[in-house]
């Protein structure tokens, strides 16, 4: 398994409408970064991921997990975009900020601290353990 950061604007998409979409999730799309939608070729179902709130709140809020891999964005007659669907798996305890991320040494050399405005990215093992601990939410 590997685990993934998804940004979500959550005046346009926020942690409370994915958590409504239940079991079935939703397509995580118009994403138009090749970087952002490369990761996403790279997903197998059953990855987990953060949902990060971007903006204002700037801060991980939960859990979620690939249900459906790469396939054609439908918000587009362009075959150059692709994503994932995601499912929420469960709530952050404590949303964990980016401050937070950042103030935290082990965490200096993650793609959130560096490129923050990536709005899908890889996390590693260890920043996943790290960012879990810090919102006392179960990885």
């Amino acid at each position: 398994m590997r685990y993934w950061l998804f940004k979500s604007e959550p005046s346009v998409w926020g942690w409370d409408d994915q958590a409504a979409k239940g079991d079935a999730g939703e397509e995580w799309d118009g994403v138009r970064n090749y970087q952002a939608r490369n990761f996403m070729r790279e997903m197998s179902v059953g990855d987990r991921g953060f949902f990060y709130h971007s903006q204002k709140e700037k801060s991980v809020v939960g859990i979620v997990e690939v249900c459906a891999s790469a396939h054609l964005d439908s918000t587009t007659n362009d075959d150059r975009w692709e994503c994932v669907d995601i499912k929420a798996v469960r709530a952050f305890e404590i949303p964990v900020t980016l401050e937070q991320i950042k103030m935290d040494e082990h965490l200096a050399d993650m793609i959130l601290v560096r490129n923050s405005r990536l709005s899908v990215q890889p996390v590693t093992d260890a920043e996943w353990l790290s960012i879990c601990a810090l919102g006392h939410t179960k990885p």
